[in-house]
């Protein structure tokens, strides 16, 4: 399976961190790109393994990403898939790609380009291996208002997708946070909903607990720049959390700045315990039924 490359440049200081002592209750990296982490996917699972993290959610943002993520889960079982079009991706499909961000250069392709994409996504969505839709959701942060509309739209139809197929909904959500909540309600969330890499804070997550959407922070939780998403986990009832790293994205300290990958899960969830003030063995045992129970079945 060929791997994408990353088009941020990566980090500076390429040396893989230590491992941390492993997890007593084994959890789920509920939110991984393998197909941008250095080595094989049996490396990246026995080196999770070692440290108490069992299964590995990979994530598709366009369709070849998809298609490998349906790929990698259908050769391994400790290797769920989730498929679609990034908030990014859907403007650039219908707009073209003159920043080449994508590393495909495209050409304006208008709405049927957008429509022939989705139709790849809802097929793939369908495969047992598959088992959320995601992400997707709206990012005002890269994408100008130029993107909105069709941000929106693409949003819209992969809340369709999710409920025609009875899969997750796993949402990324970057400074659009009214525009995400408005548009779940008007469509009509799917039965499980997943906010990946949290990023709203202590009363956004009160409002995502009132109607039972799951929060799902990562190694940013971390930074000392971070205390609003601390606030969150402080508030986010126990059974509606989750623990992703975006890996290779959002190393957590003390090893900002390094690669991600997903057996660096018990930096953050350590981190997350003693936001909480629980046992990290409660707190583990928390992350591993949600995830069992959000992605765990086909």
């Amino acid at each position: 399976m060929a791997k994408r490359t990353r088009r941020d440049g990566g980090p500076k200081d390429t040396t893989p961190p230590p491992a941390p002592p492993s997890l007593r209750v084994p959890v789920w990296d509920a939110h991984t790109h393998l197909d941008l982490q250095e080595g094989d996917v049996g490396e990246a699972l026995a080196a999770a393994a070692a440290v108490g993290v069992s299964t590995l959610v990979q994530i598709g943002i366009d369709v070849p990403s998809s298609r490998w993520a349906a790929e990698a889960a259908a050769d391994n079982p400790r290797v769920h898939a989730t498929v679609a079009l990034h908030p990014n991706e859907a403007p650039r499909l219908v707009l073209g790609d003159p920043d080449g961000w994508s590393g495909q250069r495209r050409e304006p392709g208008g709405m049927a380009a957008l429509d022939a994409a989705l139709a790849e996504i809802d097929a793939l969505a369908a495969l047992p291996q598959v088992r959320g839709v995601g992400e997707t959701g709206l990012d005002y942060f890269r994408t100008g208002p130029e993107g909105t509309e069709v941000q929106q739209e693409s949003f819209r139809r992969h809340i369709a997708i999710a409920k025609r197929h009875g899969k997750a909904l796993v949402i990324h959500d970057r400074e659009a946070h009214d525009d995400v909540l408005r548009i779940l309600l008007e469509e009509g969330a799917p039965d499980t909903v997943v906010f990946h890499c949290f990023s709203g804070d202590a009363e956004m997550a009160k409002t995502c607990a009132e109607r039972g959407y799951v929060m799902s922070f990562a190694g940013n939780m971390t930074y000392p720049s971070a205390q609003q998403l601390r606030d969150a986990v402080a508030v986010a009832p126990l059974d509606l959390l989750l623990v992703e790293t975006d890996a290779p994205f959002l190393t957590p300290v003390p090893h900002r700045g390094r690669p991600n990958a997903p057996y660096l899960i018990p930096v953050t969830v350590r981190a997350m315990a003693e936001v909480k003030g629980v046992g990290e063995d409660e707190l583990c045992t928390a992350l591993a039924a949600n995830a069992e129970r959000v992605f765990g079945t086909s």
